[in-house]
């Protein structure tokens, strides 16, 4: 009824000045001259009938000063007309009226109510059935999916000094134009409350529920990774059938085999042009399993062309790793590449042409993005902290193979990254929406209980010559404080439950801390549609060309699953 009320008002409300339709229609819609693409993407994705309706009545007053208007107008005319566009000069006006709206992150309730101890064998019951839906969803699809869906209010941390960082950072123009055009319309929606709250209704927790009406199914050799390791998990932890025993153990291979053959593309090392095998995040069609809509859609957003990147690489890595596997690609001393990809405090800063979280330093930390074959680099590059922590959970697990310990230079550039690493730690950076590109504070800390297991994993001596200034040590007490006395003590989801239960229950923590967490599992449990356990919610986001989040019901249920098996393996042991 909240939603039916709010989108009334916005279908209803008075013009207070002239609305993105006014702006734009006239220089935009339909035929004419210039880049078509601008034109195109403007059309389906900005004046579509859907979103039209919404946004027609969401005028703004400041426009009603001739000046902002006509600024704003040029700034869309140079963007339709100049071969080269000056973008810094078009994003200025954009920037300006961005920042006439600020934004701030969602603010959590206090937690409802004391925890319940939950019966072991709920949770037993619940991690298989996260399993089964796993399992289930393989079986029916082929695949195991997630989804992208749009948030056109954007990120609260993209201000108007981002969209200019953005538009001259970015490569692909096609890109620019659709981070111009998502912008600008993000400023007459956050300028109108009624259209705002359709948009972007209300939530509890950290992570955002996906309730987009429009999401799209694909899949990815990222998502592989991640669904193998649930898997993995599922298959150590004495839950699954002799039946789900075979099945895992072939949909593991499946998964596997596609984040190494499908999705494997060759490309030169940034150092010396060394020939290096990488991972794509989006293979060639038919294998990202897009529906022709959706490509086209796909392509309308500036994705026409997508590169490898650095974290999909390290994870298919890492599972393949984890799972046995003897495809000679894993014996590619990865860490050369990925050194090649480093900042440094004199090499690789003019690579980073993306720094949205300039409020870290990023001296040893990895870029997003890796050049094709052809050099193409569309989204510019960027640096995301859990990123690094994937890349060196893959070094960790591949010590000794890549003889990181035995090579100074590889020894050096590991080092480099935990140092990066211990930075965001000591000034509780990580804990900062604003410092991660891709992700959640709370990804973070359970992808930091990942790596910090891998680096465990390995002898004393190796550990010693990796981190011989105890640096995970210090990370892993700054990332449970954050955990036990922030993350659980507010109002979270069953998304936040897992992610939380994962980062307590690898880091150490007393399994008295997991209360919060279960309680919350089990709670949430059945809250799912179509039979799937739990709902969707965001898991990986892009903060360009608009906020682009990224789950699915079975990523919950992976979630769910490997945090509960972890959990039952620590409450075991202690």
């Amino acid at each position: 009824m909240q939603f039916l009320s709010h989108a009334y008002r916005a279908l209803t409300a008075a013009k207070t000045g002239p609305t993105l339709y006014d702006l734009c229609d006239p220089i935009l819609r339909g035929p004419g001259g210039g880049d078509a693409h601008l034109r195109k993407f403007y059309n389906r994705a900005i004046a579509n009938p859907l979103l039209r309706p919404l946004m027609a009545r969401a005028g703004l007053p400041q426009l009603r000063d001739d000046a902002q208007f006509g600024a704003l107008r040029n700034a869309i005319l140079a963007a339709r007309d100049q071969q080269t566009p000056d973008w810094a000069a078009i994003g200025r006006p954009v920037a300006a009226l961005l920042d006439q709206f600020p934004q701030q992150h969602p603010r959590r309730k206090p937690a409802a109510a004391a925890a319940k101890a939950v019966p072991a064998d709920e949770l037993d019951r619940i991690a298989q059935a996260c399993a089964r839906h796993l399992l289930r969803t393989h079986s029916k699809r082929g695949f195991i999916p997630a989804y992208a869906a749009f948030n056109l209010i954007g990120d609260p941390d993209f201000h108007g000094r981002d969209l200019l960082v953005a538009l001259q950072g970015l490569n692909a123009r096609t890109y620019k134009n659709t981070t111009l055009l998502f912008n600008l319309a993000r400023a007459f929606i956050a300028g109108s409350p009624a259209t705002a709250a359709v948009i972007n209704p209300p939530w509890s927790g950290l992570a955002e529920p996906m309730w987009a009406p429009v999401q799209i199914r694909h899949r990815s050799a990222y998502y592989d990774a991640f669904f193998a390791e649930a898997l993995m998990d599922f298959l150590g932890s004495s839950l699954a059938t002799p039946d789900e025993t075979n099945t895992a153990r072939r949909t593991v291979e499946r998964l596997i085999g596609f984040c190494l053959h499908e999705s494997r593309e060759t490309v030169p090392s940034l150092r010396d042009g060394t020939s290096f095998d990488v991972i794509t995040a989006l293979a060639p069609a038919p294998h990202a399993r897009f529906s022709r809509f959706f490509s086209q859609i796909k392509s309308d957003l500036g994705f026409a062309t997508y590169v490898p990147d650095c974290d999909t690489t390290a994870c298919s890595f890492s599972a393949a790793s984890q799972f046995g596997s003897h495809d000679p690609i894993l014996d590619q001393p990865l860490i050369d590449f990925y050194a090649s990809y480093q900042i440094g405090r004199e090499s690789n800063r003019e690579r980073l042409t993306v720094p949205l979280n300039d409020n870290i330093e990023f001296e040893g930390g990895i870029l997003t993005w890796i050049e094709n074959a052809a050099g193409d680099r569309p989204y510019g590059n960027d640096l995301d902290p859990t990123l690094c922590l994937d890349v060196l959970e893959v070094c960790f697990r591949n010590c000794a193979r890549w003889r990181i310990v035995e090579t100074p230079q590889r020894l050096a550039a590991v080092r480099g990254m935990i140092h990066f690493q211990r930075r965001l730690a000591k000034t509780g950076a990580f804990t900062d929406p604003r410092s991660h590109i891709y992700y959640l504070p709370e990804l973070y800390c359970a992808y930091f209980g990942r790596c910090h297991a891998a680096l465990a994993a390995l002898p004393r001596a190796q550990r010693e010559a990796i981190d011989p200034n105890g640096s995970f040590e210090l990370i892993r007490r700054r990332v449970l404080a954050y955990v036990c006395d922030d993350l659980v003590t507010a109002e979270i989801n069953a998304f936040d439950a897992a992610l939380a239960l994962l980062a307590l229950a690898k880091l150490g923590a007393e399994p008295g801390a997991f209360a919060p967490a279960l309680s919350c599992i089990a709670r949430s449990f059945g809250e799912g549609r179509w039979g799937a356990p739990f709902k969707t919610y965001e898991w990986n986001k892009m903060k360009t060309p608009t906020r682009i989040l990224v789950g699915g019901p079975e990523v919950t249920s992976a979630f769910v699953l490997s945090a509960l098996v972890h959990a039952r393996q620590a409450m075991k042991t202690n």
